[in-house]
């Protein structure tokens, strides 16, 4: 997550994605994959047990979803809203999907449904995923997946309801709940609600800047296909991907499946004086970070330093923002171990953004002393390859960890002083 307290950002990655089997998806366009079910030879008869017209109604509702993916990806309104009975909640639910979903630039809509539809009442209830590329046709899909409610008649499956997608972590999807207004670059799409229209094309084009910053702190050399970027407003923030963040936060990076990132940033007192700074700072998340993201505890200073290293654009120390209470964290007797300096949920903003600076200044006298590519080797040793520091240390500086961090907490000192 990001703070915003003194116009400094940081982000901590959380990561739920949906495990779900395949089932069968029967357009062939990009991104399609085969089916692994097979098909009902014919539909259920009186005496059938259960389980038969289950898996007969599976088939139909997936027949139904290909169908509304193939006119997703053709522009037919018309013909993705025919899923859905007539006059059900669901028309408007979809109807806002499908805008939001093509201002985004869909590019690949992959339904899937893994377990047998349950009866309730008149009513069928199963989860539906859907595997999702935007802007590019040849990216790796993410995916999520959604509770639906159905009715049969005869022998024709329809969507009565389609609900948000319940993870506390990573849904609902902007796309799911919200109407969204979307830009587009070469590197970037940013996306907000009509209140923040006016915000758009500024937005897009300190983007498409700091687009340009994060490639440079791709751990393997492969920067995300694209960026993907969601500006919220307080009731958008409250609601997209759980909510729940702590006050400080400004912004946040979360993991969307086969290593797609999702940028949040909030628009509440984000003034554009920060805008570039914590852009850079969220993109270079998405950017450095495992596909899966990364629960930071005893790393978090190297993840938020590396993201901060960013965001200060090449500016000297002498002018970073959170100085003044890196010196009050020192003055107040600081411990010198990296490995605390995550602030907690209840913390004043002073001690936020204290926590970001020893993280950045850790950074960045490492790169000072080794160099920005020999750092990201050391980053992706501990973050992604999990190795110890004192292995990475060894490995890739030739030296103790245990003697650079110390001499890593000297200079935060210096600086704080």
């Amino acid at each position: 997550m990001l703070w915003l307290g003194l116009g400094l950002a940081g982000a901590l990655v959380v990561c739920s994605v949906p495990v779900v089997v395949a089932v069968a998806f029967l357009d062939r366009g990009p991104g399609a994959e085969a089916s692994t079910s097979p098909r009902p030879v014919s539909s259920p008869l009186a005496g059938d047990a259960e389980s038969v017209t289950q898996l007969w109604l599976r088939e139909r509702m997936t027949d139904v979803l290909n169908q509304q993916a193939a006119a997703l990806l053709r522009g037919d309104e018309r013909g993705f809203l025919a899923a859905a009975a007539a006059k059900s909640p669901a028309v408007s639910v979809l109807r806002r999907q499908y805008r939001s979903l093509r201002a985004l630039r869909v590019t690949v809509w992959q339904p899937r449904i893994s377990d047998l539809p349950a009866r309730a009442g008149a009513e069928w209830t199963v989860a539906v995923s859907f595997g999702h590329c935007f802007a590019l046709p040849g990216c790796r899909a993410a995916r999520v997946a959604v509770p639906t409610r159905w009715v049969e008649t005869a022998g024709v499956p329809r969507l009565v309801a389609v609900e948000p997608s319940p993870s506390a972590q990573d849904g609902p999807r902007p796309w799911e709940v919200s109407d969204l207004l979307v830009a587009a670059g070469r590197r970037t799409v940013v996306a907000t609600t009509a209140a923040q229209k006016p915000r758009l094309g500024t937005l897009l084009n300190e983007a498409e800047q700091a687009a340009a910053v994060a490639d440079r702190y791709a751990v393997d050399g492969t920067p995300p296909d694209r960026y993907l970027i969601f500006y919220a407003g307080d009731a958008e923030w409250k609601r997209w991907y759980g909510g729940g963040r702590p006050d400080w936060t400004a912004g946040y990076a979360v993991p969307v499946g086969s290593g797609h990132f999702d940028v949040v940033l909030g628009a509440r007192d984000l003034h554009s004086t920060v805008l570039d700074d914590l852009l850079r700072h969220e993109m270079t998340h998405a950017s450095s970070l495992p596909d899966e993201g990364y629960r930071t505890g005893a790393n978090w200073w190297l993840v938020e330093g590396v993201a901060d290293h960013a965001a200060a654009g090449g500016r000297p120390v002498s002018r970073y923002e959170s100085l003044a209470d890196v010196r009050r964290l020192v003055a107040g007797g600081w411990d010198g171990q990296l490995a605390s300096a995550e602030p907690g949920e209840g913390a004043a903003d002073w001690q936020v953004s204290a926590a970001y600076g020893v993280g950045y200044l850790a950074v960045r006298h490492l790169v000072d002393r080794y160099g920005l590519a020999d750092v990201l080797a050391f980053f992706k040793a501990v973050v992604h390859e999990r190795h110890s520091l004192e292995q990475a240390s060894t490995d890739v500086f030739g030296e103790q960890w245990q003697a650079l961090h110390d001499d890593c907490a000297s200079y935060i000192r210096s600086a704080g002083s």
